[in-house]
C-alpha cells in the first residue's frame, strides 16, 4: 500500500510553472491566474494568502485500477519532473452526483469496460506523465486533480489523449472541468 501524500496547486502570481491557457471545459472555470505553485503538502490559509486559489489534493491508494492494469501502468510510466517535460496540463474534474451515486463496481465498469481509461491511454505512455490527486474526501471543489507533464514534442499527443477520454461515457459524468495549460 502506498503512501498519502498531499499536495496543494497555488494559483496566483509566482510559482514555477507558467499558465499559458486556463478554459472551462465544462461548467465555471476558475480566475485567471499568470503562475502555477506545487507544493507536496497541504499549506495552510496564511500560507496562501497573496494566492487567488489553491487546489488541494492527495494521492495514494489507486482507485478503479486492478492489479494487472496497476503492475502495467507502472512498468511504463516515466516519473513526473523528468528532464524535458517542461509542458504541463492540470486538469481539476468535478463528477456529478449520478456518478457517486453508482456502486464502486458500477464505476469502474464504466471507467475501463466502458470507456477502456486505462487500456486506451497507455499508447501514449511514457511520453506523458501522469498523477491523480484525490479531492473530494478533503470536501475540496473538484473531486480529482489531475496532473500530467510532457515535452513540447508530445503537445500533440497530449491534445489526442484529453479529445479521447472527453468522448468516453465517463466523461457523461463530468459536470464541472478545467484545463490549465503550463510551461516552465
Amino acid at each position: 500500500m502506498s503512501a498519502i501524500n498531499p499536495i496543494s496547486f497555488v494559483g496566483g502570481e509566482q510559482g514555477q510553472w507558467e499558465v499559458i491557457r486556463l478554459d472551462a471545459v465544462i461548467g465555471p472555470t476558475l480566475t485567471q491566474v499568470a503562475r502555477l505553485a506545487v507544493f507536496q503538502e497541504h499549506l495552510s490559509k496564511p500560507q496562501t494568502a497573496q494566492a487567488t486559489w489553491v487546489l488541494r489534493g492527495t494521492n495514494g491508494h489507486v482507485r478503479y485500477v486492478e492489479r494487472h492494469e496497476h503492475e502495467t501502468l507502472v512498468a511504463i510510466q516515466e516519473g513526473l519532473g523528468r528532464v524535458g517535460t517542461t509542458r504541463a496540463a492540470l486538469i481539476p474534474i468535478r463528477k456529478s452526483a449520478s456518478w457517486w451515486n453508482l456502486t464502486q463496481d458500477e464505476r469502474r465498469a464504466i471507467f475501463e469496460d466502458s470507456s477502456h481509461h486505462i487500456s486506451a491511454s497507455l499508447k501514449y505512455l511514457p511520453a506523458i506523465s501522469r498523477r491523480l490527486y484525490q479531492s473530494r474526501e478533503l470536501g475540496e471543489s473538484f473531486d480529482f486533480l489531475t496532473w500530467f507533464e510532457y515535452a513540447p514534442e508530445h503537445s500533440d499527443l497530449f491534445e489526442e489523449l484529453t479529445a479521447q477520454l472527453r468522448t468516453t461515457e465517463e466523461w457523461k459524468y463530468v459536470e464541472r472541468e478545467v484545463d490549465i495549460r503550463l510551461a516552465r
